[in-house]
């Protein structure tokens, strides 16, 4: 396939993005975005830039954001510059989940007053990225086997010499680091179900009940010990036995049609292109 061949297919690809765009708009009443890939510090200049030019040169004025969503984690700090981000231009914010979004995505969804997910959507348990000084590492796995240790010494059971060489290399500052994401992830969630996930209050808790579920949930989705692995996905099922509100497509076939149809083609495109971030908007491509 020769240039001229790639610029008419990209710009065929981009007309039919931008008329799936235009239904999903009139469905939800709402801005549109599709945000692919890990969430770190680095791309706040660019989501910033999507919002802020989506919301200023669209010609019509939603109070409400909807974003599709699909990333395997990343900083919790970031997430909540993007749902700041999020608040000032937008009164609702809506998450759909056509496939994954992990750890700090999940973090991510749960600062939005809606998230849609069908049968084959996940989302992930909640462990914060933090940067050792090599790579980015989860901070619950680092105080997990940290407080294996500490249990096993505590009971009497002498500690080998590999995990001994082990608690010798630790940086404290860096396990203190880890307990401020873990308690930072916690409180935000805490905050943003609350203030948000909850607000259609159908039960009639109290404030003071609501934020006892909102901790329940953060501990569950911080279990470590429940789900095993960092990776692990958590159908939509699971999700609503812990207390979350999910609002489930699987059998609305208008809706399933206009998300796989945005989401598939978008995904071919990122996937054909090799691409491992991707921003979309009906503005930005």
């Amino acid at each position: 396939m020769d240039l001229a061949e790639v610029n008419a297919l990209d710009a065929t690809i981009k007309q039919n993005v931008i008329e799936k765009i235009m239904a999903l708009e009139d469905f939800f009443t709402a801005d549109i975005v599709f945000y692919y890939g890990q969430i770190y510090n680095n791309v706040i200049p660019l989501y910033k830039k999507l919002i802020h030019e989506i919301y200023f040169k669209s010609d019509k004025k939603y109070s409400r954001l909807v974003i599709f969503l699909n990333t395997p984690g990343g900083s919790v700090e970031t997430v909540e510059k993007f749902a700041d981000i999020n608040r000032n231009f937008y009164k609702e914010v809506y998450f759909i989940v056509p496939e994954q979004a992990m750890s700090a995505g999940t973090v991510f969804c749960l600062s939005g007053d809606k998230i849609f997910m069908d049968y084959a959507s996940s989302l992930g348990p909640i462990d914060p990225q933090i940067f050792n000084g090599k790579q980015y590492v989860p901070a619950l796995g680092y105080l997990d086997k940290i407080q294996e240790f500490v249990e096993k010494s505590n009971s009497g059971i002498p500690l080998n010499s590999v995990e001994l060489f082990f608690l010798q290399q630790q940086d404290i500052a860096f396990l203190r680091l880890c307990e401020q994401q873990k308690s930072l992830t916690v409180n935000l969630i805490e905050k943003w179900l609350v203030e948000y996930g909850f607000k259609n209050n159908e039960e009639n808790l109290t404030l003071e009940e609501q934020t006892q579920q909102a901790k329940d949930i953060a501990e569950k989705l911080g279990d470590n010990s429940q789900w095993l692995s960092h990776g692990r996905y958590i159908n939509i099922k699971r999700l609503k036995e812990m207390g979350l509100n999910i609002e489930d497509y699987s059998n609305d076939e208008n809706l399933s049609k206009f998300i796989r149809e945005y989401n598939d083609l978008l995904t071919s495109y990122i996937i054909r292109g090799n691409m491992t971030f991707f921003l979309n908007s009906k503005i930005y491509f």
